[in-house]
């Protein structure tokens, strides 16, 4: 599940990790406020305007902007509230700006150089490990990074038996090229970094730009989290932070029926049981001359109900030209998948684009005959070439 930045930054603070002082607003008038109560509580006489939006790389796009003076909070506020915000992971459509983050400025004058690092938090697949990846090159540009000095990017690996170990938070520190004060601000930092990313059932923490002050404070300027949906009944206070309106509303409703929907782009819908078999199944589409036009997973217990949900989230989507149905009959009957499919098409009334329809497993004569016999525009096909063959026919 993505969260927005200020709810990162709540979850973070939590467990101690540095954050500066910052209050969402959802208007300009609760802008102005924000910028006067932050100016009460800290001092601080410059401010960052940061669209909330679930999406990185927005400074490129326009959404975040430094206020040096109140008046400044209100135009820059005015400006970003209900904007189209693109960035490089919006795509061309973007994304409305709904909220933005009032922030205390950190980039304030002082005796040390001000720096901007970057670190993560995030499991290795490879080996079943967490890491730490961290930069000296911090900022916009991280990507560039990583892929024109490969050599500037860090990794600490660490053991799930032991945890984080404090020799490696000052190995970190002192690869970063940290000195004195800010060694041991580092160190504090990293520990509580990785405490939270553990303590919070995260799948990923990035911190872009992770800053060194001026004053050799350490503090997450930027901070994205990503939770993992299946810990969620252990945190129900994140389970409230999710916002349905950065989130496709096919996938919204899709989720209502324990349904694993992702929208593509594509003009064959699919509709499988199991994510091998989903990806199998994009890849004949594809052969076939077709695009997928979704990732549809209605699990092992596929019923008319879940079958019915998945037509019509699928035929949402004006692009499909056919739908195929791939269901390999292991926990569930193909009889029975069979009969759901015939019960919801009857039960939504016509469809207007092909349905090929293979099951395969426990009792697929019987559901071949089932579909074969409804009376219905449903195709059956017994092999994955007959599909694609169909497919092939009907795009």
């Amino acid at each position: 599940m993505n969260i927005h930045e200020y709810q990162a930054k709540e979850i973070l603070a939590s467990f101690g990790v540095s954050v500066p002082v910052g209050i969402v607003a959802e208007n300009v008038k609760k802008a102005e406020e924000a910028a006067s109560e932050l100016q009460q509580k800290s001092g601080t006489t410059a401010w960052v305007v940061k669209a909330q939006i679930h999406a990185g790389g927005r400074g490129k796009g326009g959404g975040v902007k430094l206020a040096r003076n109140l008046g400044e909070v209100t135009t820059h506020a005015g400006n970003i509230l209900g904007m189209q915000l693109v960035t490089p992971q919006t795509g061309p459509q973007g994304k409305k700006v709904n909220k933005v983050l009032v922030q205390q400025d950190i980039y304030y004058p002082g005796e040390s150089p001000i720096r901007e690092l970057y670190m993560s938090v995030l499991l290795n697949r490879s080996t079943g490990r967490n890491i730490i990846m961290y930069s000296t090159e911090g900022g916009m540009d991280i990507e560039a990074v990583a892929e024109k000095t490969p050599n500037l990017i860090f990794r600490e690996e660490i053991n799930p038996a032991t945890g984080l170990l404090s020799f490696q938070a000052r190995k970190i520190a002192f690869n970063l090229g940290l000195s004195g004060k800010a060694v041991k601000e580092m160190t504090r930092f990293v520990t509580a970094l990785y405490s939270a990313y553990m303590a919070s059932d995260a799948s990923l923490i990035e911190i872009n730009p992770l800053l060194k002050t001026s004053d050799n404070l350490i503090f997450a300027a930027d901070a994205k989290i990503n939770l993992d949906d299946n810990a969620l009944f252990r945190h129900p206070e994140y389970e409230q932070m999710r916002d349905l309106s950065e989130e496709d509303p096919t996938e919204t409703e899709a989720s209502k029926f324990n349904l694993n929907f992702v929208k593509l782009n594509g003009n064959v819908g699919c509709m499988v049981n199991g994510a091998g078999l989903a990806m199998a199944t994009m890849d004949i589409i594809k052969l076939s001359g077709g695009e997928p036009a979704n990732f549809l997973d209605v699990g092992g217990t596929a019923n008319a109900k879940t079958v019915e949900a998945g037509f019509r989230i699928i035929l949402k989507d004006s692009n499909v030209k056919a739908i195929l149905i791939n269901i390999f009959g292991g926990i569930v009957r193909c009889d029975r998948v069979a009969q759901g499919v015939v019960d919801a098409y009857r039960s939504m009334g016509t469809i207007h684009v092909p349905v090929i329809v293979r099951l395969q497993g426990t009792n697929a004569q019987e559901a071949k005959i089932l579909i074969d016999n409804s009376g219905l525009e449903v195709f059956s096909a017994v092999s994955l070439q007959d599909a694609a063959d169909l497919v092939r026919k009907c795009v």
